[in-house]
């Protein structure tokens, strides 16, 4: 494993959103959804698209807060630019946990 100086770590800016938009995204090569997640006013409203069909269904996560980098470039996945990348655990292929604060906390908190 690559070792990074704690500078490398402070430039990825991970925020706390809620999720307000779920829906299958079929065109995607792996199983996932296609996410609008709300990071708060600094922040705002950003589309992720997240592999995480194997413990979630798009009704369950509506209103879940979530972790997210909201300052990589976005990325074109079929057709949907997906702008932050939502954080999980990578338990296996195609089986990602959600990793989420255990209380109610601000939409665009910083993580540290």
């Amino acid at each position: 494993m690559d070792q990074i100086s704690y500078d490398d770590f402070a430039r990825i800016d991970i925020r706390v959103g809620r999720v307000v938009q779920a829906e299958p995204f079929p065109q995607a090569r792996k199983p996932a959804y296609k996410l609008r997640i709300d990071f708060g006013s600094g922040v705002g409203v950003k589309n992720s698209s997240a592999q995480i069909t194997k413990y979630y269904e798009p009704q369950d996560l509506i209103g879940k807060l979530v972790l997210g980098v909201v300052n990589f470039p976005p990325r074109q996945i079929a057709t949907f630019l997906s702008e932050v990348l939502t954080l999980g655990v990578i338990l296996g292929e195609g089986d990602i946990c959600l990793v989420h604060p255990d209380r109610d906390v601000p939409l665009g908190a910083a993580i540290r």
